[in-house]
């Protein structure tokens, strides 16, 4: 908690008085500092691993990533050597303190994790100078060492800054592309539920005339049916946004066997209609998820596997499984969600596409489905946003699957899986 308890001053650039400053305590602390580099970055590295359940090279993925930390260290030792540095926009090191703000952007952390890092690692950077100073020779008056923590102190900060500068512009980036691509969703949604509402009103009004034959009621019949349900797709996909947006701000967590339950219930009736069985693994792991998240992209994928079921086959199903897969090199720990359906597949053809807005790869063969074309690229955008992904997997013999995945950094979440796997040996032998 020290550098977040600085005061003001700390908090800029604050030249130093040469004239008042402990040169040679300052240089003998600065040396043992830039001599210890590794080392600090060994326990710092050891303590974020602790915290959060992410793999150590996935932390700092590449060598270059990881020089950036004793770069840092590097340039407050500099700092706290010359009392007339001072740390702007042009330091080298606060373009590898911006870079490393630009990494964990890219890994889906939260400001707040940041802001522990970096809290973790001027505990660290001070424990050792703590016990450094108990080593240095000499009669140092104790000002002088305040002096040195003071300067020490100023540039932890200033880097700290710098890097949670760069990470909220580029969340603030983010954000806002995400608001004008609302926008447009907004813009082309209220079109199309105009057209909608104009077909069902022209079809019920022709309905009201006597001289419409039997053949030609029918065909308006269906008209307003899958206009109806053109509106009811369009409504779930802005209610399912308005719940994610205010989630985002109230964020509810849920067991993971909760959510794909609930995601159930709501299509139910959908189910039903299509003759369509929706069911869920039992061995789901119990680890926290976002409630609006997750329900959101299960709800879509399953309303996809029911929408698109083979009316061919005597038996039509829909099933949702789950693992937690990693960490390696390539990814964080990371919960994978799977939903399989045995429906008519996706030619190879448009299979590119399927995550683009407004792309919908049956809209010419299968012409009675309604929907916008939006409900795939919102799951995308959606789970990106929390450091998430989404693909599609297609299988040899017949149907989709559709999966999407989730970070899970938490220990207890590991803690969660564990006993669950010890409580149910059957499930720990599967492969």
């Amino acid at each position: 908690m020290l550098i977040g308890l600085l005061p003001t001053s700390a908090r800029g650039r604050v030249p130093t008085d040469p004239n008042n400053y402990p040169f040679q305590l300052a240089a003998i602390l600065s040396d043992r500092l830039r001599a210890a580099k590794q080392e600090l970055v060994t326990q710092w590295l050891a303590r974020i691993t602790a915290r959060v359940a992410i793999s150590t090279k996935r932390v700092f993925p590449t060598h270059e990533l990881l020089n950036h930390i004793p770069l840092l260290i590097e340039g407050i030792a500099g700092y706290l050597k010359r009392p007339e540095r001072d740390i702007d926009a042009k330091a080298p090191v606060v373009a590898k303190a911006m870079e490393l703000g630009a990494l964990r952007h890219t890994q889906g952390f939260d400001a707040y994790e940041l802001l522990k890092e970096y809290e973790m690692l001027g505990a660290i950077i001070f424990a050792f100078l703590t016990d450094t100073a108990e080593t240095i020779p000499g009669d140092f008056a104790r000002r002088d060492f305040l002096v040195c923590w003071e300067r020490l102190g100023q540039a932890m900060e200033l880097i700290r800054q710098a890097t949670v500068s760069h990470f909220l512009r580029l969340s603030s980036t983010q954000i806002n592309e995400r608001e004008n691509r609302l926008r447009k969703f907004n813009r082309t949604v209220a079109h199309e539920l105009k057209n909608n509402v104009t077909a069902i009103t022209a079809a019920s009004t022709a309905l009201a005339e006597q001289w419409i034959a039997p053949e030609e009621r029918k065909e308006f019949d269906q008209i307003i049916a899958r206009n109806a349900e053109s509106l009811r797709h369009a409504l779930e996909n802005l209610e399912s946004l308005s719940r994610t947006q205010a989630d985002s701000r109230h964020c509810r967590n849920v067991m993971l066997p909760e959510a794909a339950s609930e995601a159930v219930r709501e299509l139910e009736d959908a189910a039903k209609a299509k003759r369509v069985n929706v069911r869920v693994a039992d061995d789901l792991p119990p680890i926290e998820v976002d409630a609006a998240v997750v329900e959101l992209c299960l709800m879509n994928y399953v309303s996809n596997g029911i929408k698109y079921s083979d009316e061919a086959k005597p038996e039509r199903w829909v099933s949702i499984a789950a693992t937690v897969e990693g960490p390696d090199t390539e990814r964080d720990r990371e919960v994978v969600i799977r939903v399989t359906d045995n429906g008519i597949g996706i030619p190879a053809d448009r299979r590119e596409q399927l995550f683009h807005e407004f792309y919908r790869a049956h809209d010419e063969t299968v012409t009675e489905a309604a929907g916008t074309g939006l409900g795939l690229s919102i799951v995308r955008e959606t789970v990106e946003s929390i450091g998430g992904r989404a693909w599609a997997e297609f299988p040899a013999d017949t149907g989709t699957v559709f999966a999407f995945s989730v970070p899970s950094r938490r220990r207890e979440d590991i803690q969660a899986i564990k006993g669950s796997t010890t409580s149910s040996p059957e499930k720990a032998d599967r492969p």
